[in-house]
């Protein structure tokens, strides 16, 4: 048997080195986990208890034994009537199963799951201590007696003697945080992985963190995520199998139930436990709107009224779903919260209030290859960990080295520093981090929040319309974009700021055919020349050439004869569309060459339109309808529009003119002036 052992790595022999007695082999879980339908920190809590050992032999002795414990004292649910025929003929005997209480009339009643009795008695004293076995349950092992029918008048005798739930008994934070500073990032982020029981050979960086963002609601509390993505990708996993202290809803569910009754005398779902998790949001669409409205209160600021009285929650909120269409096809057509029920897809403001939007399409479904056979932390050791680490607050670790920019309003921002702060809890405990890895983190926390503003933005409301997050680095004074990257594609126009001499233009046939393009220059030291890339030619070159004219007549006026005399003006023309129409694209030419000369960057989400002559002279466009209506398709917010086309604007649509910002002029210099500030 020991020759069928997995081959041990650096990382196991290190991690049984520093963590004994408080790893076990992952293989071996999902070994027993085959014949018995136990969550899995029940199997490690065993498996932890007599198999936390590196020793081959007494490994396979301690299987034994967890597998005896699972045949003898863990019931099936088929098998009800044999173990309460057990309990009665040996007057004693313990179990595991999962054990409910509820109050009826004035005495409190255990139900054991799969014991198959709800009438247990159980002293008040274990409904006191353990508050969840009021809400869901525990699981636990269970030492219970059989009364005799005299003495009990022949109803409901069997007792509960003793009640210990399979939780880790001591967990020591300074002893777990000490240790970690043993390991470096990527093999602390490893045994992680292998601790949720998957297998980091050979998966990408990103797709390691997206697992770990799984656990964020364990370690931080009031963490609101939303995951959707294919079936059998393992959403929900985390919140069912790997904490005793984590709750999974299957369906529509009460006000009472996540928030308490009326009159206090029974906490709800969100103060007992640390994670309320809703699986299969798509069947949420009988719950009542009222749970949705009181829970849009609780994911903002963990607090909720029940009648006269507030209270407050820890519990972070979870939500997972399927994709029932490839991630491009949801993209094009409309936004990435359709799979949500209506309930839920029509309240904004709720869904403002998610933290984090995990792709989970990007998240490989689960086949054998990805679980791994080597050693991770006891699930139980684990999830103590993290619940530890929800007792600390990491949210200004940001303010360290970073600054956020401007586009976050306060939402943003708290749903920016909580991704931020789980992360570090999950990967550095210990609170050291550098810089480098800290910009990591912050990177995929601005992702997972601008995933939802965005899908806001394209559900149509225009509060929503400030998307390009960043962060500035507070040595270097670098400020740094954070795109999503399923948004590609469709926004052609980037609402991001721009380098420099980047602008964006548009040209129209007479039959209304739109091109649309990007001009790109850049300077390089040298005498003042115009270069222009191959594919400038025709109506466009003659139009790069006359405002390049203007532009050398202007420059003392400009203030930038040194500039220009000193440098050579290199032209690249990007076609974003593909269909070739000829474009006259002077003013274009003009502002991105005042703007790479000045240094300043034209505003984002811009279109420049209009020609110019040798002198100066606007010409207007033929039409303004197509190409500001292509413009608003692809992202644009404002066109810069010659004056002389103002009474063709009359033409443009309702939707266009509320979505695209029309700027008006009438010379070269009044529009650098208008979309640069500088000239």
């Amino acid at each position: 048997m020991s020759s069928g052992a997995p081959t041990r790595d650096a990382l196991d022999d290190k991690v049984n080195r520093l963590f004994a007695g408080k790893v076990v082999r992952k293989d071996l879980v999902r070994k027993v986990k085959v014949g018995a339908n136990v969550p899995v920190f029940v199997l490690e809590y065993l498996l932890g208890k007599y198999c936390a050992s590196s020793d081959e032999v007494a490994i396979q002795m301690g299987l034994q034994v967890v597998n005896d414990t699972l045949a003898n004292n863990y019931i099936r649910p088929d098998e009800s009537g044999k173990a309460q025929s057990k309990v009665k003929e040996n007057g004693k005997y313990t179990f595991i199963d999962k054990v409910k209480v509820r109050l009826v009339d004035s005495d409190y009643w255990a139900e054991a799951v799969n014991f198959g009795n709800k009438f247990l008695h159980v002293p008040t004293q274990y409904v006191r201590e353990y508050e969840r076995l009021l809400m869901g349950g525990v699981w636990a092992q269970l030492d219970l007696r059989f009364q005799s029918d005299e003495e009990t008048g022949g109803k409901n005798p069997f007792w509960i003697d003793k009640l210990t739930p399979i939780q880790i008994a001591t967990f020591d934070l300074e002893e777990y945080r000490n240790v970690r500073r043993e390991f470096t990032t990527d093999e602390w982020i490893d045994l992680m992985l292998r601790s949720m029981g998957y297998e980091p050979e050979g998966l990408a960086r990103r797709l390691k963190l997206h697992f770990l963002v799984r656990l964020i609601p364990l370690a931080e509390r009031n963490y609101n995520l939303v995951e959707l993505g294919p079936r059998g990708t393992g959403k929900s996993y985390v919140v069912q199998e790997v904490s005793p202290y984590a709750a999974l809803l299957t369906g529509p569910t009460t006000v009472a139930n996540l928030f308490g009754h009326m009159g206090g005398r029974q906490k709800g779902m969100v103060q007992i436990w640390d994670v309320v998790g809703f699986d299969e949001v798509a069947d949420l669409q009988k719950m009542p709107k009222e749970v949705i409205t009181t829970m849009k209160t609780y994911c903002e600021s963990g607090t909720f009224q029940r009648g006269q009285e507030a209270a407050s929650g820890d519990a972070s909120i979870a939500m997972f779903g399927n994709t029932n269409q490839p991630v491009d096809v949801m993209v094009q057509t409309g936004h990435l919260f359709a799979p949500m029920p209506d309930v839920i897809r029509d309240d904004m403001a709720f869904i403002d209030r998610l933290h984090f939007y995990l792709p989970g399409w990007e998240i490989p479904k689960m086949r054998n290859d990805l679980f791994t056979n080597h050693y991770g932390f006891v699930v139980d050791y684990l999830a103590e960990a993290l619940r530890e680490m929800r007792k600390h607050n990491l949210t200004e670790i940001i303010d360290r080295h970073f600054s956020l920019g401007a586009h976050l309003n306060a939402r943003d921002r708290k749903a920016v520093r909580k991704t931020v702060s789980g992360l570090v809890k999950i990967v550095h405990p210990h609170g050291e981090v550098s810089p480098e890895d800290l910009a990591e983190i912050l990177e995929l926390a601005l992702e997972g929040r601008r995933r939802v503003k965005e899908q806001l933005k394209k559900m149509g409301s225009f509060e929503y319309y400030h998307t390009s997050f960043s962060y500035t680095h507070q040595e270097t004074g670098e400020e740094k974009f954070v795109g999503v990257p399923e948004q590609g594609g469709r926004d052609l126009i980037s609402t991001d700021p721009l380098p420099p001499g980047t602008v964006y233009t548009a040209g129209v046939t007479a039959d209304g055919t739109v091109g649309l393009y990007r001009v790109e220059i850049s300077a390089s030291a040298g005498t003042g020349k115009l270069k222009m890339a191959g594919g400038i030619a025709g109506a466009m070159k003659e139009s790069v050439q006359r405002a390049f004219s203007y532009l050398q007549s202007k420059k003392a006026e400009l203030s930038i004869s040194r500039d220009l005399d000193a440098s050579d003006l290199h032209v690249e023309v990007i076609d974003l569309l593909g269909n070739r129409v000829e474009a006259e694209l002077g003013v274009a030419f003009f502002i991105a060459a005042c703007s790479v000369l000045r240094k300043a960057p034209v505003s984002p989400a811009l279109l420049v339109l209009g020609d110019m002559s040798v002198q100066g002279n606007i010409k207007a466009l033929r039409s303004l309808v197509e190409p500001l209506r292509v413009a608003m398709d692809n992202g644009a917010k404002r066109a810069l529009i010659p004056i002389e086309n103002k009474r063709t604007f009359l033409e443009v649509s309702a939707d266009i003119v509320e979505h695209v910002d029309p700027i008006f002029f009438g010379d070269p210099k009044t529009a650098a002036m208008k979309v640069i500030g500088v000239v």
